[in-house]
């Protein structure tokens, strides 16, 4: 049974970071054809549907050694890790995204989307980091 739920929590990250990452390459001025609302409203519901895929699996996961998680310095990083990267999501939705409307095609996102998303793509890059080094610390 474990493999197949790591298996749900991994699929779920893909689509969680692979729709994160788009989006931060967007900002960060990739494909600036593509109107940054427009393709924000494709991906979110990707993003966030995903995570009813990796937090149960996750839960499920860790609810097996609870213990063993907890003491295993790359868990204890992959959560730090999560929880900085909610909290840039949230700095960069409650604030700066509100003024997105003047961010089109021939205007850069200000420097500090910017810095949200290069933030953004190196936390997810750690925490994807951290997931695979938890069968080898």
């Amino acid at each position: 049974m474990y493999p197949m739920v790591e298996t749900c929590h991994i699929f779920g990250f893909a689509v969680l970071v692979g729709a994160v990452a788009l989006f931060d390459l967007r900002l960060l001025g990739c494909a600036r054809a593509l109107p940054l609302r427009a393709l924000a409203a494709h991906l979110l519901p990707w993003a966030v549907g995903s995570l009813l895929l990796v937090v149960p699996a996750g839960l499920l996961m860790f609810s097996t050694q609870p213990r063993a998680f907890l003491a295993n310095p790359a868990f204890q990083l992959k959560m730090t890790l999560l929880l900085a990267a909610a909290l840039n999501a949230a700095a960069f939705h409650l604030g700066i995204w509100r003024r997105a409307a003047s961010w089109n095609a021939d205007v850069k996102p200000p420097w500090l989307a910017r810095v949200h998303a290069l933030l953004s793509l190196a936390l997810w890059f750690g925490v994807i980091a951290c997931g695979r080094l938890l069968a080898y610390l």
